[in-house]
């Protein structure tokens, strides 16, 4: 029996006693600490406040305090985050839960979240209106019609369930407040009359979620499903992570920004190949880094492939809390409680041991952006230009051809003319640095005479209030206004792909003459089909950056040498010309931003407009689902569930749905952009009287199954293998070779009871947390995916739906092997006894009879993995644990 001491102490702050589990303390079992990582320690803090079994849980415990990575751990976050494209559908599972414990004979109120759930509504805002001062309210309006449904069925969340908060829409982007107002760093609890102290941590249903760890909370976007049954007491299951260390030095330059440091940042890690890992920031460059500055790195984690970056707590720390009106009280605890736990920094504190460091000297970063498709994919201001004259090569297009006339205006559009200009996403707009800036080079534009070319589609949707108050203070949001940057709304638009229709007349002449029309933004995401469907090349800027691509209206100027435009007098206006310097930058904000903004703006951060408040509210326990409904219905996964699990079966017979290439995103199998009238999911709401006007976006439907399996593989620029020549969701029904949609081939397999495989290259499934990238697949029939590598996130939804990720092993791949989609193919093992990491025996039989004998390894990772998988899925698991729950009391 392990002898494991006591480690609880004590420590008081502002009159008040707090009990926290000593890491100090647990030295004396676990060896020193003060080389181990600090996310790491964050971890084993975690661990210990929840040990049950010292015998059994030692060796993890030893194993994370001697930074081992590998071995199996139990992670049990505080409180989970949530935005509506990946709550409503959420909250949905949790509803058809509840229907499905009353038919199995459980209780229902046991469906309900046991660790605190903020729910902030900011996916749902699009940018139809744009350029003008009533453009917010315009939007505004929109939004509350076409969601009313949703808003309603959010409204009866809020009142159905335990545990869950949901922020309205209009008050900002969740991850930016989640970093101005929720998140506390340091947690308190009430257990027995005592006050506990512990680290703030969190995982969120938005890959993005890793933003928070610029303020020290350990926090990572996961699935929906695996949110789900985190509320419902499960913990999260993983290995043991890497740590990589990322050692910065050095202050940025004069003209770089945040948003320079992490395109660099993006770059280097993807380079080195970090998914998996953790990433923690270290070094004296760290001092030289503002928290907002932090933020902007920490947020692009899921670019760089990391589970999260991490930063330290210290006095950077303390002044964000501050600076952010958190409660005077909050702040103190949060100093004292680093200090005694060891987890805070500063010059003297001993740099951790990591798996691997990089390092990066901030003064070395120059002016850059990166596109037109990946967000590693970094260029030099000054390479730009060139660059883009490959996009138009690539493109099969001469470099030189003429313009496209535009119907009803006096110019022609040309490849490479920039259509959309957009200030968004959680990346940068919770930055003042590159907020002011933008507004300062949009101030000297103006003073200059300059404006923006007229095809460009402008538009700026902070990520919180708090933004158009300090641009307000500054003075700067005229000019903004001026130059067609007015406010569109509070939430993520052009970024997921919620930019809006284009003038008809600019979409007509992209489409006519194979335009190759590029959009600049400020977002973190740039992946094919992603942002608009008639912009094939996409940039990821600053805000500055991004106000003057909208002056020069196209990505073959080179803003680094040749003139935005002229003056009143005639003379040439450069970038430098407007660009502000650091201490104009740094002066703006010390007059501006104030703690009584965030104090007064998140002072009813839950109330709502009247709008809000208007919509009914169904009170009932279960979730009164409509059939006419287009937006919510009732998910099927939990339909015909049985009170014991069917063991899994061997794969025999599969077919290919689709035979993909490498870095196939999210975004790719789950579309979240608008669509057409003539898709499958569009045919669906035609058929449902739907007006495409009223289609709104795949995002806004994901509480509609019949939508959304109609989507999954729809994406624009999907590229199947096995029907080459094509571009969206085609694929080719075997053993016909009949062409089609892909959902129709699913759809006609489904009929004949043959399971499927999808193939894929390296990387598969990056990009956003999106559930429906994987119960998309489910519903079409998809037992296993076989690819090369998989990205966290959607490795872990597979498996939380009930389907294999598997992974071709021996440097064998699609290509290797001479695969082109007409094969079958027999996965075994499978009956006989799965364990996490196992390599199968696949049989992949050719049209002819060749039989190729191969091993595919098993991505189930844990133990806990493994349960979800025998259950068909993590949420039927969880279902069945409370049943068994209920019986036992």
């Amino acid at each position: 029996m392990t002898d494991f001491p006591d480690i609880r102490r004590k420590f008081e702050v502002a009159g008040t006693e707090y009990i926290f589990f000593s890491l100090p303390a647990a030295e004396e079992v676990l060896g020193d600490l003060s080389r181990v990582p600090r996310s790491l320690r964050v971890l084993l803090e975690n661990m210990l406040r929840h040990l049950n079994d010292p015998d059994a849980e030692m060796a993890a415990l030893k194993a994370v305090a001697g930074g081992s990575a590998g071995a199996e751990i139990n992670f049990r976050p505080v409180r989970i985050l949530m935005q509506d494209f990946t709550g409503v559908p959420a909250v949905a599972d949790l509803a058809a839960m509840r229907d499905a414990m009353v038919e199995l004979g459980g209780n229902p109120k046991r469906i309900s979240p046991l660790a605190p759930v903020d729910l902030v509504i900011d996916h749902s805002v699009m940018v139809d209106q744009f350029g003008h001062g009533g453009a917010l309210g315009s939007n505004t309006r929109l939004e509350m019609e076409r969601n009313k449904e949703r808003y309603e069925f959010l409204r009866w969340g809020q009142a159905a369930f335990d545990n869950f908060r949901v922020v309205p829409p209009g008050t900002g982007i969740c991850h930016q407040v989640n970093l101005e107002h929720l998140a506390q760093v340091v947690w308190t609890s009430e257990i027995g009359g005592q006050k506990y102290a512990f680290p703030d941590t969190v995982v969120g249903t938005d890959s993005h979620t890793t933003m928070i760890n610029g303020l020290s909370v350990l926090g990572w976007g996961v699935g929906g499903i695996e949110a789900e049954a985190v509320m419902l007491g499960q913990p999260v299951s993983m290995l043991i992570p890497e740590v990589v260390g990322f050692e910065l030095t050095g202050g940025l330059p004069e003209g770089a920004t945040a948003t320079v440091l992490v395109l660099r940042v993006v770059e280097m890690l993807r380079a080195r190949g970090v998914v998996g890992k953790f990433v923690e920031f270290f070094g004296p460059g760290i001092a030289e880094l503002s928290l907002a500055d932090r933020a902007t790195i920490a947020n692009m984690a899921p670019e760089y492939g990391a589970t999260c970056g991490f930063f330290p707590i210290d006095q950077e720390t303390i002044k964000y809390m501050t600076l952010s009106g958190r409660d005077e009280t909050r702040i103190a605890l949060v100093e004292a409680y680093a200090k005694v736990q060891g987890l805070w920094r500063d010059d003297t504190s001993p740099e951790p041991e990591f798996t691997d460091v990089l390092r990066l000297d901030i003064a070395t970063v120059t002016p850059s952006l990166a596109g037109p498709k990946r967000p590693q994919d970094r260029v030099d201001l000054s390479s730009a230009a060139g660059g883009f004259r490959d996009v138009v090569t690539d493109a099969g297009h001469d470099v030189d051809r003429p313009g496209v006339p535009v119907q009803g205006q006096e110019f022609d559009l040309s490849d490479g003319h920039i259509v959309i200009a957009a200030i968004t996403s959680c990346t940068n707009t919770s930055n003042p640095s590159v907020m002011m800036a933008a507004g300062l080079v949009a101030a000297n534009a103006v003073e200059r005479g300059l404006t923006v070319k007229p095809w460009v589609k402008t538009s700026l949707a902070p990520g919180s209030q708090v933004v158009s108050d300090y641009l307000a203070k500054a003075g700067l949001q005229d000019p903004l206004d001026s130059l067609g940057f007015n406010v569109v709304g509070y939430g993520c638009t052009t970024c997921i792909g919620n930019s809006g229709p284009l003038d008809p007349a600019i979409t007509a002449a992209i489409q006519d003459g194979d335009v190759v029309a590029a959009s600049v933004l400020s977002g973190n995401r740039n992946f094919e089909g992603r942002v608009n469907p008639d912009t094939r090349a996409n940039y990821l800027a600053s805000p500055p950056l991004v106000v003057a691509y909208a002056i020069a209206g196209t990505m073959t100027l080179d803003l680094a040498t040749e003139p935005l435009g002229k003056d009143g007098d005639g003379n040439d206006v450069y970038l430098s010309d407007l660009w502000p310097t650091n201490s104009e930058i740094s002066d703006a904000i010390a007059k501006s931003v104030t703690p009584e903004m965030f104090r007064t703006r998140y002072a009813d951060a839950f109330a709502g407009s009247p709008e809000w408040q208007a919509i009914p509210v169904d009170q009932g326990l279960s979730y009164g689902w409509a059939d006419q409904s287009t937006y919510v219905r009732r998910p099927p996964f939990f339909d015909g569930m049985r009170r014991e699990p069917t063991a899994p079966q061997d794969i025999s017979g599969a077919r290919v749905l689709a035979l993909l290439g490498d870095s196939i995103t999210t975004d790719h199998i789950s579309p979240a952009g608008s669509f057409k009238a003539d898709s499958p999911a569009g045919a669906y709401l035609t058929g449902q009287g739907v007006d495409q006007k009223d289609f709104n976006s795949f995002g806004a439907r994901r509480g509609n199954h019949e939508v959304m399996m109609r989507g999954t593989f729809g994406n624009i620029r999907i590229r199947n293998e096995m029907a080459r020549g094509t571009e969206g969701g085609v694929t080719r029904h075997m053993p016909d070779g009949a062409e089609m949609p892909i959902f129709d081939a699913a759809m006609a397999y489904q009929n004949d009871e043959v399971p499927l495989v999808v193939i894929a290259g390296k990387e598969y499934g990056t990009g956003s947390s999106r559930d429906w990238a994987a119960k998309g697949p489910r519903l079409l029939g998809v037992r296993a995916v076989i690819a090369e590598s998989f990205e966290r996130i959607h490795r872990s939804n597979l498996v939380g739906l009930g389907m294999l990720p598997l992974e071709f092993t021996g440097g064998q791949t699609r290509k290797s092997l001479g695969l082109d989609g007409s094969e079958t193919f027999n996965i075994s093992g499978i009956s006989s006894g799965l364990v996490p990491g196992v390599e199968l025996p696949c049989q992949i039989v050719a049209t002819n009879g060749e039989v190729t004998e191969i091993s595919v390894l098993c991505r189930i990772d844990t133990g806990i993995e493994l349960d979800y998988y025998l259950h068909s899925g993590v949420l039927p698991y969880v279902l069945r644990t409370l049943l068994d729950a209920d019986e036992k009391n």
